[in-house]
Formats: C-alpha cells, sequence, structure tokens
C-alpha cells in the first residue's frame, strides 16, 4: 500500500501518454475521419448502390414481404 500513489501515477501518465499519441498520429485516421463528416447531410440518393440494396432486403425482411 505504500507504493501504491507512485505506481498510480506512472498508471495514469502513461495512460495519458498513450492518449496523446493516440490523437496526434496516424494520418490515415485523419483522412477516414474527415470522409465521414459530411455523413448527416448526404440524401439517400447518394447512398453507395450496394448500400441502398442492403436497406431494401431489411426494409422486406421487417415488412415480412
Amino acid at each position: 500500500m505504500e507504493n501504491s500513489k507512485p505506481l498510480a501515477l506512472i498508471l495514469f501518465f502513461s495512460a495519458f501518454v498513450g492518449i496523446i499519441v493516440y490523437v496526434y498520429t496516424g494520418k490515415k485516421r485523419k483522412q477516414r475521419l474527415e470522409s465521414y463528416k459530411d455523413i448527416p447531410f448526404l440524401d439517400d440518393d447518394e447512398l453507395d448502390p450496394t448500400q441502398q440494396k442492403k436497406q431494401q432486403v431489411n426494409n422486406d425482411e421487417s415488412t415480412g414481404k
């Protein structure tokens, strides 16, 4: 119990450094997340045709057709 505070300090500092490294690295992740920013503003007509087919199948299954 005597060394619990320094151990907790090292543990939380390591977690903090890990989060900082995760946030500021990975350019591919940034590009991927930037591509997601306009999704709420897209119309249903602009969706991928395969995505529309999946939605149609799901709608048919839910209605029992």
